[in-house]
């Protein structure tokens, strides 16, 4: 059976208002442009871009911070086209993020969405996306054999990851563009994805 691994933000739920608002409250206090980051890459943990731009900084502490921020700015976090589908659709579905495990809750509750038996966050990893560790231990978890597993991801780091562990890559084209992604192939959200499927069932 068919198993379907996703990354969270910018494929199941709209939260990229939530992001920036708390991103310019942590420049704020450290003096970060807005400028700059307008041009954060999303999908990455919040250490990272903080290790990045401010390196002298207590990453780890820094972005405990900006994480609580997020998860608690969650008004406006709204599920995006496909996503309730995709989890009601009868396949094992996990969920791979670069968010810590109470900012992936507080946005998949916002959105109405359920908490997924298999969640892979940060906490649980050695290593992020573009390694292939977090897509592989989501499908070692739900049971499902790499190359029976279509992950959904919007981030080239994130079809990187999904690709080098060997798995068919849907790019969705809602934060860059489609020739960034480097995807098995495109689609303007999982809804229309899973429509496209449906179709090419239907007529097989």
């Amino acid at each position: 059976m068919t198993a379907f691994l996703s990354d969270l933000d910018g494929v199941l739920v709209d939260s990229h208002a939530s992001i920036m608002r708390s991103w310019r409250w942590w420049g704020a206090r450290h003096g970060v442009e807005e400028r700059v980051l307008a041009g954060i890459a999303q999908g990455r943990p919040s250490g990272e871009v903080i290790s990045a731009l401010l390196p002298d900084l207590d990453a780890l502490e820094e972005s405990r911070a900006i994480d609580l921020r997020q998860a608690e700015d969650v008004d406006d976090v709204v599920a995006l086209p496909g996503a309730h589908e995709l989890f009601g659709g009868g396949h094992p579905v996990a969920v791979v993020t670069s968010c810590t495990i109470p900012l992936a809750r507080a946005r998949l509750g916002a959105a109405g969405l359920p908490v997924p038996e298999v969640l892979v966050t940060p906490e649980r990893l050695t290593r992020g996306k573009p390694d292939p560790e977090g897509y592989l231990l989501a499908a070692r978890e739900l049971g499902a054999d790499p190359a029976d597993c279509v992950v959904f991801e919007d981030a080239p780091a994130g079809v990187q990851a999904g690709r080098a562990a060997g798995m068919h890559v849907v790019g969705i084209t809602t934060t860059h563009d489609p020739s960034e992604l480097g995807a098995s192939e495109l689609a303007p959200s999982v809804a229309a994805w899973l429509a496209r499927r449906e179709g090419a069932q239907s007529g097989s």
